[in-house]
């Protein structure tokens, strides 16, 4: 028989979970049991098991119901870091369907849980929401337009998930919005201006994203606190902010200019960083000393200015980041050692202080002239494996940069030339001063077309040296307009008034005069109207080392810089339209054509960046950087080693895939053509490539929102998805399945065709019939 105790207590037990399951509504009860099923019985949801009593389930930090009258009001339910995503039974639309059933939600917060799939527009009925937070799930898809129905929103979290797409304009309809988080997600295109008009935001966070442009107007913003836009690519402007803002991160982007005068006024700022940026000009001392100011991280950026010691700082600055820049003077007192709470960086400057690496003296002063003289054409960011030169013009002179890399380092100028040659460079000479030029190109295929293409070249030949000491004022330093690993390159000027670049060339003389013949010969082939052709060569003895020659080789001026300075790096105004970036990519196109079939034997892998093309006074494209031997056998100077990334193919031999590492490059290069910003790393390939993946498959809006502003309104629909996909194709992960040159060429006069079907600009883009696409 029971125990009346036992019964008694049972249905006192009963009594009371009936009695407060009538304090919530039936329908909120289920909706929460159906969401414990669906996230498959979490343990951060076993407080549910067995209960009727929801709204008296003792808090904890991973479960939070809280009730009103007989509603569930709030629900915070967070799940361990790092959970992976839930099976793939799991429904996110019946999920959210139960969800709504919770129609008097104010705050709602699901972290952590493995939820995946798009947002389902569903969440738009919860009308009475102010707090959303679906942070670290796996989100995909377009933030969806549902959210804006959200009148109260005040908080809205999506941090780390996978949402693409652009930030929506319609947050303007967020008037009492306070926080807005969308950072670590797959968002492009350009922060709207409808984030201005958010009067009462405190923290914008859109950090790690895939975000560029001018950051809107932001000064009217007076309550905004925090902004972090850290690992986009906005810029090239300071943005315009009220002064109140308390931390403030533009770390690795795409900003350029100087530091507003006015950021030493911001007097409750406690946090700044703006490390790996292009930020030029001087560096303001008084963000040592404002009042509130912690945290200072201005690393990679090209600041200039004196320290000096008697500077002051605040006593609550605790981290200083002052690395990589072009500082001169006195580390202040404040900073020193002694001030054991202070952690201070500031090596490769060039301060006076060497307990950290500090670069020499005449290295910043050279530099920051550089940046004074050329500001929008340095670029340093995302540790790009080429250095950008000091102007424009010597990535043009690099045209005989024929090892495809210009990390450039300085060695011993020349002085007391002389103009005695031994007898092996004697022998040279006599040999090569008999070639005719004409012999030369017979050895290769489409001689026809590859002499014409090159016929508006004087005859490639051996010069004096005389001529050369004449045209560069006897190689006087102020003519040197870069320098490198084997030598320097001069900016000369023939008799006849033509303005040559010449490339001299220390190299030991390990080799007989055929190997350097040999070499010759084809350097004196590569004349193309899409290269920065070779006119020339002159040898002579080095006269600080017996055991080393100097080959000098002239090539063609260009003068107009580079491909990128003309893209991405130039005022909006400034920049080519989108027919003559068509035109440039074509000439890419073409002269890697020439380098691969028009010469024998060809020269493949050429390790081609943007910054190799140049442009003409035509604005015609011209490759200045290809891969030939000659340096590479020489070794460098001194035993000094140089990395050759571009000569794998020579020393292979030639394999299957040998022309597809170019086809490559001409992808990434169509990537800076259509964005309109710099790629700096292979990272900014892969995901600039899955943001036009995405965007390819749906509609030209789509296209367009991620293409360079300053030409989305030229290219037609046609033209503009026939680059797409001519440059997806070229990026492809496997070799075998990306296009020959000759399918890259075709398409690219497609799409130029598709722009403008009646009238082609005759200068960049001629001989478009079907017989110009014949190998030269």
């Amino acid at each position: 028989m029971a125990n009346p105790v036992y019964t008694l207590l049972f249905l006192l037990t009963l009594f009371h979970s009936v009695h407060l399951s009538h304090q919530l509504q039936p329908s909120q009860a289920n909706a929460l049991w159906e969401i414990q099923q669906l996230l498959n019985y979490p343990s951060v949801l076993s407080s549910f098991d067995n209960t009727w009593d929801f709204c008296n389930i003792e808090p904890t930090p991973s479960l939070t119901v809280v009730c009103y009258e007989d509603n569930v009001t709030q629900l915070h339910v967070i799940g361990n870091n790092g959970v992976a995503p839930l099976p793939q039974n799991f429904s996110i639309d019946a999920f959210f369907a139960s969800l709504v059933s919770l129609s008097n939600l104010k705050v709602l917060s699901l972290v952590s849980l493995g939820l995946w799939g798009p947002l389902p527009g569903g969440i738009g009925k919860l009308s009475s929401l102010e707090i959303l937070n679906v942070s670290s799930n796996y989100f995909t898809g377009f933030i969806p337009v549902e959210l804006s129905y959200l009148w109260n929103l005040q908080t809205l979290f999506l941090d780390h998930n996978k949402f693409t797409g652009q930030v929506p304009g319609w947050l303007s309809s967020f008037h009492a919005l306070t926080v807005l988080s969308l950072k670590n997600n797959s968002l492009f295109g350009t922060l709207p201006s409808a984030v201005a008009s958010l009067e009462n935001l405190r923290i914008l966070s859109v950090a790690n994203n895939h975000l560029f442009g001018e950051v809107p107007d932001l000064q009217k913003l007076t309550n905004l606190q925090v902004l972090d836009l850290e690992n986009n690519y906005f810029g090239p402007h300071f943005p315009a902010l009220h002064n109140k803002v308390v931390t403030l991160v533009l770390r690795n982007n795409s900003f350029q200019f100087g530091i507003p005068a006015d950021l030493g006024s911001y007097y409750e700022l406690q946090k700044l960083d703006i490390s790996f940026n292009g930020f030029v000009g001087p560096f303001l001392p008084s963000l040592f000393a404002l009042p509130s100011i912690n945290y200072i991280d201005v690393s990679a950026n090209k600041l200039t200015g004196r320290l000096f010691q008697n500077m002051s700082c605040n006593d609550e600055l605790a981290f200083v980041n002052l690395s990589s820049n072009l500082l001169t003077g006195d580390l202040p007192a404040c900073l020193q050692p002694t001030f054991k709470s202070r952690a201070v960086m500031y090596a490769r400057n060039c301060l006076s202080d060497e307990e950290q690496e500090q670069q020499p003296s005449n290295f910043c002063h050279n530099e920051a002239l550089a940046v004074k003289v050329l500001p929008r054409k340095l670029k340093y960011k995302r540790h790009d494996s080429k250095a950008v030169l000091a102007s424009s013009i010597v990535g043009g002179i690099a045209g005989i940069a024929v090892i495809g890399s210009l990390s450039f380092l300085v060695i011993q100028r020349r002085n007391n030339r002389v103009a005695g040659k031994t007898l092996s460079t004697r022998l040279i000479m006599e040999k090569v001063s008999t070639v005719n030029p004409v012999k030369l190109l017979s050895d290769a295929r489409y001689i026809s077309e590859t002499m014409k293409l090159g016929a508006n070249h004087p005859a490639y030949r051996v010069f004096a040296l005389e001529e050369l000491k004449e045209a560069t004022n006897n190689f006087t330093p102020s003519s040197i307009i870069g320098e490198g690993s084997h030598g320097q390159v001069y900016k000369g000027k023939l008799a006849d008034g033509t303005l040559v670049a010449i490339r001299s060339l220390k190299m030991r003389k390990k080799h007989s005069s055929q190997t350097y013949t040999h070499h010759i010969e084809t350097i004196s082939k590569l004349r193309h109207s899409h290269l920065a052709s070779a006119l020339g060569h002159c040898f002579e003895c080095c006269p600080d080392d017996s055991s080393v020659s100097i080959i000098n080789l002239v090539f063609e001026f260009v003068p107009n810089g580079t491909l990128r300075g003309c893209i991405s790096e130039g005022l909006p105004g400034q920049r080519l339209k989108w027919t003559q970036r068509i035109a440039a990519a074509i000439g890419v196109a073409k002269g890697i054509q020439f380098l691969h079939a028009g010469i024998l034997p060809g020269v493949f892998s050429n390790n081609l960046k943007i910054t190799d093309v140049l442009l003409d006074q035509n604005l015609l494209a011209k490759i200045s950087s290809y891969n030939l031997p000659l340096l590479a056998e020489n070794g460098g100077m001194g035993g000094a080693g140089v990395s050759l990334p571009g000569l794998k193919a020579n020393v292979r031999g030639r394999e299957i895939h040998e022309d597809k590492d170019d086809v490559y490059d001409i992808g990434v290069i169509l990537v800076e053509i259509l964005v309109g910003r710099p790629i700096m790393s292979q990272n900014d390939v892969m995901v600039v490539k899955d943001i036009l993946q995405v965007s390819n498959k749906m509609d030209d809006t789509a296209r367009r929102s991620i293409v360079d502003p300053t030409i989305v309104k030229e290219c037609s629909a046609e033209s503009l998805k026939t680059v797409m996909e001519i440059c997806l194709r070229c990026l492809s992960d496997e070799a075998g399945d990306r296009p020959s040159v000759e399918d890259v060429l075709w398409t690219l006069q497609f799409a130029a065709q598709l722009q403008d079907p009646w009238r082609l600009d005759s200068h960049h883009i001629h001989h478009l019939n079907i017989s110009s696409l014949e190998k030269m």
